[in-house]
């Protein structure tokens, strides 16, 4: 009679695969980047709901809703930029590039608007390209590089408004074919329960949903990651490093063409010198959800409460009857304390793995 010998008992050293240990709730919702920009948004909607009697007014929150939009439509794919371990300081102007390009295509061609509508979406994703294939092709870093577009764009978009135009504006395109529709499109108003949404929140929503399932669900979403954390380990494992930085750029791209167009379909005319400095704000959204400006970590999501914060404070203010000349105070401050927060809740999640 043979007996079966005992399975030997594990050695202590042994360990377990961690990645097939399941993660609390808890450890899941302290390793979410968007986690402390959340905390600082109940803050300020708090904060605001207090101190302005207006503030939870429908009509108001509306309002909230539309300065966000503006700004989380390009705060998005700059979010998603900054995870690959770029930046895009043309981000600003390259929306009033696009605007200027539309109308005065529009204009001068005598053309159904659409043409240059879809002429300035060519145009505005070629800035991208151009933007990204320096970056890949050459050794300055991407603050040069964009820095250098934003200082092109910032003259061109004077000098050819002059030289087409005769004065720094545009001429009015409200009468021509096609105008109607891409105001529908890109400018038009919806009311629901008597309160009236601009169109710009939809397409807010719209990049949140996409650029999230991008990051969370697709393999281009990796490469992301993978760049942004570190580019030459990721080309060691395959990752088409240069594509994936030429994308981002063109995603950038896109957003502007999208605030361009709706810039030009609000207002009918287009200021040449409009866009300068609001790419610090875009970066600043991104970082206030969570984004680290060394790469590798963010959401959309993050952004898009980075956005709604910026919303909330830029509109809030003006409820509350503050003077204006504080808002980049508490901008500041709002950027400060999300930025510990952030930093305080990655240690967290990276203390509990």
């Amino acid at each position: 009679m043979t007996a079966t010998a005992p399975a030997p008992a594990p050695s202590p050293d042994t360990k377990t695969d961690e990645r097939l240990l399941k993660a609390s709730p808890l450890k899941k919702l302290m390793g979410r980047p968007e986690l402390g920009s959340v905390v600082g948004a109940l803050a300020v909607f708090l904060f605001f709901a207090v101190v302005a009697d207006s503030f939870l007014q429908a009509t108001s929150l509306a309002t909230v809703l539309y300065a966000a939009s503006t700004l989380g439509i390009m705060a998005v794919p700059v979010a998603l930029l900054m995870i690959g371990g770029e930046f895009d300081l043309s981000a600003g102007v390259m929306v009033t590039t696009s605007a200027l390009i539309s109308s005065m295509f529009s204009y001068q061609m005598t053309a159904n608007v659409w043409v240059g509508v879809l002429v300035s979406l060519v145009a505005t994703l070629a800035v991208g390209v151009f933007n990204g294939v320096m970056l890949t092709r050459t050794d300055p870093p991407s603050f040069i590089i964009t820095l250098g577009t934003f200082l092109m764009l910032t003259g061109m978009n004077l000098g050819f408004t002059k030289l087409i135009s005769g004065t720094v504006s545009t001429k009015s395109i409200s009468d021509m074919e096609g105008f109607a529709s891409a105001k529908d499109v890109f400018a038009s108003t919806i009311t629901i329960g008597g309160v009236d949404f601009k169109i710009t929140i939809l397409w807010w929503l719209g990049l949140i949903v996409v650029a999230t399932w991008i990051l969370l669900r697709t393999r281009v979403g990796n490469w992301i990651f993978a760049v942004g954390g570190g580019e030459d380990a990721a080309r060691a494992v395959g990752v088409p490093v240069a594509a994936t930085k030429i994308g981002l750029y063109m995603g950038v791209a896109f957003g502007a063409w999208i605030s361009g167009q709706h810039l030009l379909f609000s207002y009918d005319v287009v200021q040449s010198g409009g866009g300068v400095g609001n790419e610090l704000i875009y970066i600043i959204a991104a970082v206030i959800g969570g984004c680290l400006i060394t790469g590798g970590y963010g959401s959309a999501v993050g952004a898009a409460v980075g956005a709604f914060i910026f919303g909330m404070v830029s509109k809030g203010i003006v409820f509350a009857e503050w003077n204006p000349d504080w808002f980049k105070f508490f901008l500041g401050v709002m950027l400060l304390l999300a930025t510990l927060l952030n930093h305080w809740v990655r240690k967290r999640a990276e203390a509990t793995k």
